[in-house]
Order: structure tokens, then C-alpha cells, then sequence
């Protein structure tokens, strides 16, 4: 039996290892095909670079031959119309000097003083007087003349690209803020052959250097021309983001730098579904109201017996509601919210640090509030009301008002309402902050004392909005909270 056991183990390796040749051999015959396939690719190219480098060379050779053959037309032109304004006017003296040499022998003086005179003006107007004789051009052609020695040299050193050396991604000049990330790198060795970088990145929850598997895929940028590169926009929903380099010449990329980590710490949450009013419908980031969530039977019901009422902040499907005991729990031991508090909380305590998110409403709806309220705020508490919340609070309803709340008292604020608020708390310093997203203008400021970590908390009646988390501090929301924490906070206790 043992000796039967031992031989079944032997057959099973060695059926293991000759499917493990199998696929080697397999795998050998593909690369000898492939190179195949490469090689002959190679040489395709290699021809037609070539075939482009000779066709490059007539060209330049009939442009220079052109050249000479323009240089030696208009240097002959010019050369034969001068010799032949030289001929005619050596034909123009010797008539001149023949007609000079019968005066001479003329014996009758009164004809002799006549002819004198005659031949006297005709020399004076000769063309021979008149013509220069230093050529109009130079017989010189040195002026093209070629001397192709360094040429020479450039091709004999030609050669096959190199493959890139890897680049070093430099980490003192990265930089990670407002939700944007710059990456810079440098080459080990300068290459004037490269064209162009190729750069990766994903998103991360593991400190340190990257793991070969990975949930996220890695993105990837191409073309990039410098040794730096800015992402912009970035949503940080991870806490780290990894980033490799390679760089890629006219034929052949390169291999990957050392990947590296960066940290992308920003403020991450969702909203809580469980414990949201039954009218809010909650997906993922977005909240809208919805008339026809909670009791709705019990709606209809009254309805038919014609005492059914339009969805106001008084007289919506949650009033209904006969016994708060009814009402299912949510996550924390919690209720939900109900009554006329429209409200749904973030799943995110905080405690501490400073951190910062934004939400977009419809300008449609009735009412919107956003802000920040304690856990213990109660199902029926409306943001503002009670000393467990502030917020901004948006009235469309009968008469439009913007104001900051906060223990029931308000404070109507002057300044133009925007579509988009940034929230900024700095929980140790008790600051509470709100800015039109898109400028950073600063809308107003509480400053408060948290005795608890508080959640973000919004409210929407009839209308919709956006939450955008996994945002940084911006830069200059840091530095207006600065300069104007004293002067815009607010009066609410």
C-alpha cells in the first residue's frame, strides 16, 4: 500500500512537471513567433526610416544643385551682357580711332580743324569712356561649396534607439493640495531621445510601497511632453494614491520608476440613509425630496374623504405618522427623523482636525439647510432650531430669506446666495464656516464650542441637492478663516 501510495505521488509530479514542460514548450514556440513577427516589423521599419532618410537627401541634393545651376545662370548673364556692352564699345573706338587716323592726313587745314572738332565730340560721347571695366560679378563659387564631415559622422553613428532608463520620481518637489496632486520626476541620465512620459496612478487604503494586487486599477495619463505633471479635480474618497513614471522614445517605453505613496488625506463620508426622513430619498450623494415616501396609504385614505392637503412643511405625509414608537431604527440606536425635520445626517463623526465638503441644491426647492448638528439631535428637531445644530438655512417658501441659525435664533445675511456652499469646520478651534464654493467668499462664520463630535447634517423640503465629500481644506478657504474668523463669526450664542 505505501509502495503504491509513493508510486502515485511520483506519477502525479512527474504528470505536473511534463504539463509544466508542455507549457514551456508551447510558450518557447510563441516567442520564436514572435520574434519572428518582431524582427521582420523591425526591419520594415528599419527600411522605411532609411528609405526616408535617402529620400530626405535627394531633396536637399536637388534643392542645393538647384542653387548652383540659379548662381551660374545669373553670374553668366550678367558677365555676357557686360562683355557685350564691352564689345560694342570697343567697335564704337576703333571706328573712332580709324576716323581720327584719315584727319590726320587730311593736308587742307580749314577741313583739317573741322574733322578735328568732329572726331573731338565723338570721343567725348564714346561709350568707352563711359564703361567700367571690373566685372559686374566674381567667377568665385566658393560660396557653395559643402563640407559634410560632421554629417558624415551623424550618420555613421546611427544606431537603435536605446530603451529609456527609468525615471526617479523626485518626492521633495511633489505636492499634494486643494485636491490636486503635481508629481515631478527627473531622468538618472539625460536622454535627448525621448518624446514622452507616460504616467499611473490609483487610489489606495495601504500605506507604503504598492501591493501587486490592488481593487483599484491604474489610470493612465499619456503624452505628457515635461518632467511634471498636475492632476486636478481629484476626489480623494482613498487615503493614499500611488503614482509610477516611465518614459517612451519614438519607438520603445521604458520600464516604470520605483512606484511611490502619497497620502490624500481629506474628509470622506456618506450620507446616512437609515436614519433620514422617510421623504428623503437617499442615493449615495444625492437627496431628493420625495412627497409620496412614509404613510402614504394613510395619505390617500384621507384623501378620498376629501380632507387630503397639499405636501407643506405642516401638512406632509410624515405628520401622519400616528406613534413616534412606530418609527424603525437606525444605525447608532437612533430614530429616524420626522415630523417636519427634513433632515439626513452624515455616517462621519467629527472629532477633531479641521476638514471641509460641498453641496449643491436645486434653486427650485422650498427650503434647504446645511450645516452641522451633535448625534443626540433629536428625530422631531428641525438644523437651527435647537442648540444641537448649526446650519445656513435657504426659504423659497412665500417669502425668500437666507440666514444663519443656530438655538433657534437667526440672522439674516445679506450677501448674494449661491448655488454651491462650501462647508469648512475646524472642530478644536469652534469654528464653523460657510463659502460660496466657487469664489470662496465668505458667507458667515459660528463660533462655537462642541462639547460632542458633530456630523454634517442637511435639510431639503420639496427640492433636491448634491454632496460632494473626499475634499481637501482649500488653500484659500485656510487663509480667509485666518483673516476673518474675528470679524465675520457670528453673534448666535
Amino acid at each position: 500500500m505505501e509502495d503504491g501510495e509513493s508510486l502515485r505521488k511520483i506519477i502525479t509530479t512527474l504528470a505536473v512537471k511534463n504539463e509544466e514542460i508542455q507549457n514551456f514548450i508551447y510558450s518557447l514556440k510563441q516567442m520564436i513567433q514572435n520574434v519572428e513577427a518582431n524582427s521582420a516589423r523591425a526591419q520594415q521599419d528599419l527600411e522605411a526610416e532609411f528609405q526616408s532618410l535617402y529620400a530626405l537627401l535627394d531633396e536637399l541634393k536637388e534643392d542645393m544643385v538647384m542653387k548652383i545651376k540659379q548662381e551660374r545662370a545669373s553670374r553668366t548673364y550678367e558677365l555676357q551682357a557686360q562683355l557685350a556692352a564691352c564689345s560694342k564699345a570697343l567697335e564704337s573706338s576703333e571706328e573712332l580711332l580709324e576716323a581720327a587716323n584719315h584727319a590726320l592726313g587730311t593736308a587742307n587745314h580749314h577741313d583739317f580743324s573741322q574733322a578735328a572738332k568732329q572726331i573731338k565730340d565723338s570721343v567725348t560721347m564714346a561709350p568707352a569712356f563711359r564703361l567700367s571695366l571690373k566685372a559686374k560679378v566674381s567667377d568665385n563659387m566658393s560660396h557653395l561649396m559643402v563640407d559634410f564631415a560632421q554629417e558624415r559622422r551623424l550618420l555613421q553613428a546611427l544606431t537603435f534607439l536605446p530603451v529609456p532608463s527609468a525615471p526617479e520620481i523626485d518626492l521633495a518637489e511633489s505636492l499634494v493640495a486643494d485636491n490636486c496632486v503635481t508629481l515631478a520626476w527627473r531622468m538618472p541620465d539625460e536622454d535627448n531621445k525621448i518624446d514622452h512620459y507616460v504616467l499611473e496612478y490609483r487610489r489606495t487604503n495601504f500605506e507604503g510601497p504598492p501591493r501587486a494586487k490592488e481593487d483599484q486599477p491604474w489610470m493612465v495619463i499619456e503624452g505628457i511632453k515635461g518632467t511634471e505633471y498636475t492632476l486636478t479635480g481629484l476626489r480623494f474618497d482613498m487615503k493614499f494614491m500611488n503614482f509610477r513614471v516611465r518614459a517612451c522614445n519614438k519607438a520603445v517605453a521604458g520600464d516604470f520608476s520605483e512606484p511611490v505613496t502619497l497620502e490624500t488625506r481629506a474628509f470622506m463620508f456618506r450620507l446616512d440613509a437609515s436614519t433620514c426622513h422617510q421623504n428623503l430619498r437617499v442615493e449615495e450623494l444625492s437627496v431628493e425630496w420625495d412627497a409620496t415616501g412614509g404613510k402614504v396609504q394613510d395619505v390617500k385614505a384621507r384623501e378620498k374623504d376629501g380632507k387630503g392637503r397639499t405636501a407643506s412643511p405642516a401638512n406632509s405625509p410624515a405628520r401622519v405618522v400616528q406613534s413616534p414608537k412606530r418609527m424603525s431604527l437606525g444605525r447608532g440606536g437612533r430614530d429616524r427623523f420626522t415630523a417636519e425635520s427634513y433632515t439626513v445626517l452624515g455616517d462621519t463623526l467629527i472629532d477633531g482636525d479641521e476638514h471641509y465638503w460641498e453641496v449643491r441644491y436645486d434653486r427650485d426647492s422650498k427650503a434647504f439647510g446645511v450645516g452641522v448638528a451633535y448625534r443626540s439631535l433629536g428625530k422631531f428637531d428641525q438644523l437651527g432650531k435647537t442648540s444641537a445644530s448649526w446650519c445656513l438655512h435657504l426659504n423659497n417658501w412665500l417669502q425668500v430669506s437666507f440666514s444663519a441659525k443656530h438655538n433657534n435664533k437667526a440672522k439674516a445675511l445679506d450677501v448674494p446666495v449661491p448655488d454651491c456652499i462650501g462647508v469648512h469646520c475646524n472642530f478644536h478651534e469652534g469654528f464653523l464656516s460657510f463659502y460660496n464654493a466657487r469664489t470662496k467668499q465668505l458667507l458667515h462664520t459660528f463660533k462655537a464650542k462642541f462639547s460632542q463630535p458633530v456630523l454634517p447634517a442637511f435639510m431639503v423640503w420639496c427640492g433636491s441637492f448634491q454632496v460632494t465629500s473626499g475634499l481637501q481644506v482649500p488653500s484659500a478657504v485656510r487663509c480667509l478663516q485666518k483673516r476673518n474668523s474675528t470679524a465675520s463669526s457670528s453673534s448666535l450664542p
